[in-house]
């Protein structure tokens, strides 16, 4: 393990997007643990704030109950067994698309960000609106079958049956949903560096970003 101090960044920022099933929270957990900083998967934010309104029998598409739910979100919410659910993912990406939403997360994520000795945040809006100012950004995407395939081996591995037809057809609606929304859309920052996880293995995804990061840290 690398710590961050040792490279003369006390507070080092490094942002991994992407849509979902491209690997970038697996990436980041492994960067941060090589560069010895926290990590925060801001997908899990949102996807708490969608359990808060489902469990009240919020609708997610109400920028109200949204913002609500956001405001009170507690430690538990972040700790529900549903989180990593299809449903809660379908919800989350209806609860991120509302800008009260969105502004009332992103003050936790950059005070996360800026703690020291730094952390590593993997989202789909971090390069470009959560830390700009991130010593180095990533952003991993796949194609949109290989990406519901892992999906579905995930699903499957935690014991939830599911038909890669109907993950396919989600995984469509939710990737329009991340970019056509007007706030914080789904898109790599210009300076980031873009990797195809398509056919690449976590190893050689992570030797990829190693050898990034070295080059942006000089």
């Amino acid at each position: 393990m690398v710590n961050a101090t040792q490279v003369g960044k006390p507070a080092m920022k490094i942002a991994v997007d992407g849509p979902a099933a491209s690997g970038k929270g697996t990436l980041a957990r492994r960067l941060a643990g090589h560069f010895g900083l926290r990590h925060l998967d801001t997908g899990g934010l949102y996807r708490a704030v969608a359990v808060r309104v489902l469990c009240q029998g919020g609708d997610p598409s109400d920028e109200t109950t949204g913002e609500n739910a956001a405001q009170s979100l507690e430690k538990r919410d972040l700790e529900s067994p549903n989180l990593r659910s299809e449903e809660v993912g379908q919800a989350a990406s209806i609860v991120s698309a509302h800008p009260a939403v969105r502004a009332a997360l992103l003050v936790y994520q950059r005070t996360f960000a800026a703690r020291s000795p730094g952390a590593v945040l993997d989202g789909r809006d971090i390069g470009t609106v959560v830390c700009p100012e991130a010593d180095a950004k990533i952003y991993l995407d796949a194609s949109i079958k290989a990406r519901a395939k892992r999906r579905v081996k995930e699903l499957r591995l935690r014991g939830v049956e599911s038909i890669e037809s109907r993950v396919l057809q989600e995984m469509q609606d939710r990737d329009a949903r991340d970019s056509g929304r007007a706030v914080a859309p789904l898109r790599a920052a210009d300076d980031a560096l873009r990797i195809d996880t398509t056919d690449l293995s976590p190893d050689k995804v992570f030797d990829r970003a190693l050898s990034y990061i070295a080059e942006r840290l000089g």
